[in-house]
């Protein structure tokens, strides 16, 4: 079997090779069966109120009987969140999936238009969304299914006093709620306790259902949602899970969830995490570092995921580094990777090393990990259990493992991968399912090569993507918003590096108004592009460099000053 899979020489004793997804029927069974282990064991708690196990079910099972009861809504169809880190957002979600829905996640700082373009692909007829973005729902709501709206403050699920200050602090004193008009739209607590008084009717779940249109630019750029199914996911969970189990302690541990939930890497983390009846501890605004700070010592957690930028910024803060992490025994970095600097500076004041791994949207994400404890050593680590990774060359030709001393160049290739947690396609777009499943196997677009080890290392990313801070940005769409503005002619967009975010978004233009100015570009780009899809340099020139048959060439454009 070592030499298939040559990997497995590489898995500690404790790990078995395979799993079996279909030991839980769903999601939400996932979390019954914890709950019914841990009933009182706080499950999740954001800024100081918990929620147990038992609760998170009993409030799911309410919101889930509200959605039945809303008219045209039925199992199958989609319904948005949009919400940061939150105890609503892990409500919504349960309640979602139990009642047989689709959850289709949006990033709260999505801009009108970015929302009402997911809005009308998805074909959402319901979304739960945060006040304080609820201006911007109202600006792309028009047009698309969206019928049912609910919408919920901060503190929505905190005690009445708390709840009550938390609120006001959030919509009076910092100003955060601008003025919204949303017709019809009903708030969380109402749709709860509509729910609990109507009951909620069992709903028969398979696990080869659709869960999640989890939406991705994939390897081509344009935007489109992955069908995740309940068994993709619980695969996951359960591949990492027993990736990491001999570390962990069922009903023990504390997870400090500082990457949004909306994003798939933290998304899956906290279900694996949720299946260990850990404690996962939200954090709204992982930008507040100091506050972070102070949660990460309140809680002396034991696990943290994160990406590059936000284990850097950790780093550089005082409060921080001024505790003593004695219970943290496992550190995940994902998203992009984690610089060699970072991953020592981390190991000296923490004590612990970055486990580092890869994965993507359409594989619900984990594909590779390094074994836990083990050092940094650029690699993306092996293959997870139940996973078959393969490196391919010219016509889909298997290039195999690269021997010892043999050229490395000879065995690098596409990055493709088999296996349960592998998406079952795009939303109604088959031509695109097409080209990236074949034969049973995802092409990442990612290359890399494999060691005699089965030892993963990524050379290059997919063609163009730029990685900001563990996000995808692709050049057509921030180049389509450029291009839309009058004064610009033609616009190339590419990825540089930045020491804050791995890399950053450099747009070259050609002038149509010659009184266009660098800000006029960036007051405009933020109308219509979330922060990270911002260009941050921007340069004029009067010509872009072209193929022989006009294709910009970007690798151009990064020498261009």
């Amino acid at each position: 079997m070592t030499e298939k899979f040559p990997w497995f020489a590489s898995y500690p004793s404790d790990v078995p090779h395979e799993i079996n997804p279909d030991c839980y029927d769903s999601i939400p069974a996932v979390l019954d069966s914890v709950a019914a282990e841990f009933p009182d064991r706080v499950a999740y708690s954001n800024m100081g109120v918990g929620l147990t196990y038992r609760r998170t079910v009993e409030l799911s099972k309410d919101f889930a009987a509200y959605l039945q009861g809303l008219e045209g809504l039925k199992p199958g169809d989609r319904v948005a969140i949009m919400m940061p880190n939150l105890l609503q957002y892990v409500v919504a979600v349960f309640a979602c999936l139990r009642a047989g829905f689709i959850v289709v996640n949006i990033n709260p700082l999505y801009t009108s238009r970015e929302v009402r373009s997911t809005l009308s692909d998805s074909g959402a007829k319901a979304i739960v969304i945060i006040e304080n973005f609820a201006k911007t729902l109202q600006n792309a709501v028009s047009g698309t299914e969206c019928r049912h709206i609910v919408v919920t403050g901060v503190g929505d699920l905190f005690p009445f006093v708390k709840r009550t200050l938390v609120n006001f602090v959030v919509r009076k004193v910092k100003k955060m709620v601008p003025a919204y008009s949303l017709p019809g739209a009903v708030s969380f607590n109402d749709a709860l306790s509509r729910g609990r008084t109507r009951g909620m009717t069992p709903h028969t779940i398979r696990n080869s259902d659709t869960a999640f249109l989890q939406y991705t630019g994939g390897t081509t750029g344009v935007s489109k949602g992955a069908i995740l199914t309940h068994r993709n996911l619980i695969a996951n969970m359960l591949q990492v899970g027993a990736w990491i189990s001999s570390t962990f302690k069922r009903g023990e541990e504390v997870a400090m969830t500082a990457l949004p939930l909306y994003h798939i890497f933290s998304l899956t983390a906290t279900m694996v995490f949720t299946s260990f009846g850990a404690t996962m501890v939200l954090i709204t605004n992982p930008r507040d570092i100091e506050g972070l700070a102070k949660e990460c010592i309140k809680w002396d957690f034991s696990i943290i995921i994160g990406v590059n930028t936000l284990f850097a910024a950790m780093l550089n803060n005082k409060t921080f580094c001024s505790h003593k992490f004695s219970r943290l025994k496992m550190t995940a970095g994902g998203g992009s990777q984690v610089q060699r600097t970072v991953a020592e500076k981390w190991k000296a004041q923490t004590g612990s090393n970055i486990l580092e791994a890869y994965g993507l949207t359409e594989c619900s994400p984990g594909v590779c990990g390094n074994i836990p404890n083990a050092p940094w050593d650029g690699s993306v680590g092996v293959p997870i259990p139940s996973t078959e990774v393969t490196i391919r060359g010219e016509g889909f030709r298997d290039l195999g493992v690269c021997p010892d001393g043999a050229p490395i160049e000879d065995y690098t290739g596409e990055i493709c991968v088999r296996g349960p947690q592998v998406m079952s396609g795009y939303w109604k777009k088959p031509e695109e399912t097409a080209a990236i499943l074949r034969d049973g196997w995802l092409r990442t677009g990612d290359v890399g090569h494999m060691d005699a080890r089965g030892v993963i290392t990524i050379t290059d990313r997919k063609k163009d993507m730029i990685l900001v801070s563990g996000f995808n940005v692709y050049p057509n769409e921030v180049e389509n918003v450029i291009a839309s503005m009058p004064g610009v002619l033609e616009v190339g967009v590419v990825g540089v590096p930045s020491a804050k975010s791995g890399e950053t978004v450099k747009a070259v233009i050609v002038k149509k108004d010659p009184t266009l100015t660098a800000d006029d570009v960036k007051k405009y780009c933020r109308t219509q592009l979330t922060g990270y899809k911002m260009p941050r340099e921007i340069i004029f020139v009067d010509a872009l460099p072209k193929t022989a048959v006009g294709k910009i060439l970007r690798r151009e454009l990064k020498d261009i000053k």
